[in-house]
């Protein structure tokens, strides 16, 4: 079992995050929520440059990673656009991309893109979709729309794990860029004449956030080897991926916040604008309790298997997180 991104899938993430960055990087994301129906207008020259709709993530391991990579990319920079939802697209359908979503308020951050969609729900029923009018201004709802649906077939098992996993990927680059802004907000900025990278508590704060964020690295490694080992429990490891995920999210922002105090909400700070789009990704399609309760009811008394059966990470030391 190798877990490690291929390196042509590392290389082609780091051209994404460049090419992001080329773009117009974090101001990408203010400049949509003034013209959201024109940010897809703004980013597709970027994606055609990235060839990233031509990715075969159902078809080939090699561009699976490449676009786990791709939304790692899309996340540090807050890109506001559905990169993985349109990877996840299914096959066999006519459509432009796919979420998952619940069983009951169906929502998902599309609102004001001219494209077709899918979803699927945790039963395995695939649906149709029609993005209803978002009920708020991006700035409050994230580009989240409310859809209604209109039910195909029960066939959807191979579309939920990939629809789930490749989001988990996107909020792990916002959670890398969380840690970067928080780190180096701490070494700049002095409290009794020295940074506050020399406080203990700071240190051992950021520790608890740094190992949270690489678990949840190395199980988003494990559960798209799932994947592409196509495992019978694939969709087992991304439910549990999800939930590592969401509970990284929480206390990576919750530290980061803390150490940036007031100026985190602020949007002179690019923390507070990837604070708050980062949260379709962590109470989409459920939050945590809802993915804890879906996962258990899943697995039941046979338990999870590999790395989610009996994971442990490695405690960094405080000092090396801020150096």
């Amino acid at each position: 079992m190798n877990i490690e991104l291929s390196p042509e899938a590392i290389e082609y993430g780091t051209t994404a995050l460049r090419a992001f960055e080329s773009a117009g990087g974090d101001r990408l994301l203010e400049v949509a929520e003034v013209d959201p129906a024109g940010r897809d207008r703004a980013l597709e020259p970027v994606f055609a440059g990235l060839g990233a709709w031509d990715l075969n993530p159902r078809g080939d391991d090699d561009e699976l990673e490449a676009a786990a990579a791709l939304c790692r990319s899309a996340g540090y920079w807050g890109i506001p656009y559905p990169v993985a939802e349109r990877l996840s697209k299914p096959v066999d359908l006519d459509v432009d991309g796919l979420v998952v979503v619940a069983d009951h308020g169906p929502a998902a951050a599309i609102a004001d893109l001219d494209l077709r969609w899918s979803a699927v729900a945790l039963s395995g029923l695939r649906s149709s979709v029609t993005v209803l009018p978002a009920i708020s201004s991006p700035r409050t709802s994230a580009f989240v729309a409310p859809l209604e649906l209109a039910s195909i077939d029960n066939d959807g098992a191979k579309d939920l794990a990939l629809g789930l996993v490749l989001p988990c990927w996107t909020l792990l680059g916002m959670l890398d860029r969380a840690l970067e802004l928080t780190r180096a907000h701490v070494l700049m900025r002095e409290q009794f004449g020295r940074p506050l990278a020399r406080l203990q508590g700071v240190q051992f704060q950021l520790t608890d956030a740094e190992v949270e964020r690489s678990g949840m690295e190395i199980l988003a490694k494990y559960a798209l080897w799932s994947i592409e080992a196509g495992l019978d429990e694939a969709v087992d490891d991304a439910l549990a991926l999800r939930l590592a995920a969401v509970e990284a999210a929480d206390v990576v922002f919750r530290v980061a916040h803390q150490l940036h105090g007031a100026t985190g909400f602020c949007d002179e700070t690019t923390l507070s604008w990837l604070s708050r789009y980062s949260l379709p990704l962590r109470r989409l399609p459920l939050g945590l309790s809802a993915t804890g309760a879906a996962l258990s009811s899943r697995v039941s008394r046979k338990g999870l298997t590999g790395l989610f059966g009996n994971t442990s990470v490695a405690m960094p030391e405080p000092a090396a997180i801020v150096q």
